[in-house]
């Protein structure tokens, strides 16, 4: 035993932690796709989230003028010789049949 401790002792020590040069220590191309994938997701995260959010305004206006009528109130108070437009699939009224919907 007292041969390995002398041995173990006789080693030279690794360098310093602060010995290490900066160029070793970049997380090179591996982290920067991870960084890149990461904001990406959250850049289409942010863009699902706002449609959501917008179509369920569109539906929450479509329902309260749908109830309006039904109760017998004029929807925004204009009183209009047009017939009333039904809501289109998303909840917006003002999409013409004849539109492209995406």
């Amino acid at each position: 035993m007292s041969t390995i401790a002398a041995v173990l002792a006789a080693t030279t020590p690794s360098p310093s932690p602060s010995g290490v040069p900066d160029v070793d220590v970049t997380p090179g191309v591996a982290g920067f796709v991870a960084i890149a994938l990461v904001a990406i997701v959250t850049i289409l995260l942010v863009v699902d989230m706002t449609r959501r959010i917008r179509r369920t305004r569109y539906r929450a206006e479509i329902r309260e003028r749908l109830e309006a009528e039904v109760a017998g109130e004029p929807g925004d108070g204009a009183v209009t010789d047009e017939p009333s437009r039904p809501a289109a699939e998303d909840g917006r009224a003002d999409v013409g049949d004849d539109t492209e919907r995406g």
